[in-house]
């Protein structure tokens, strides 16, 4: 009976990975319109939008907006 939990474990496992990879890869940039410290994440996806990507956020230590879309 374990065999068959850990035969189910295992192929759940790969399934997920699977959808992972289906998803495609996802390429990141800074932001070239931003101006300033980025506090708002809301702020730098509004303006990572207007440059053509589909996501974007506030990150690291200097708060720079970094944006995202699928490659």
């Amino acid at each position: 009976m374990k065999t068959k939990h850990a035969f189910a474990l295992v192929l759940f496992l790969v399934f997920v990975f699977a959808c992972e990879e289906a998803k495609g890869r996802t390429c990141e940039s800074q932001s070239f319109n931003f101006r300033g410290p980025c506090v708002i994440d809301h702020n730098c996806k509004a303006v990572c939008e207007s440059e053509g990507f589909t996501d974007g956020d506030c990150q690291g230590f200097r708060r720079r907006c970094f944006c995202r879309k699928p490659c």
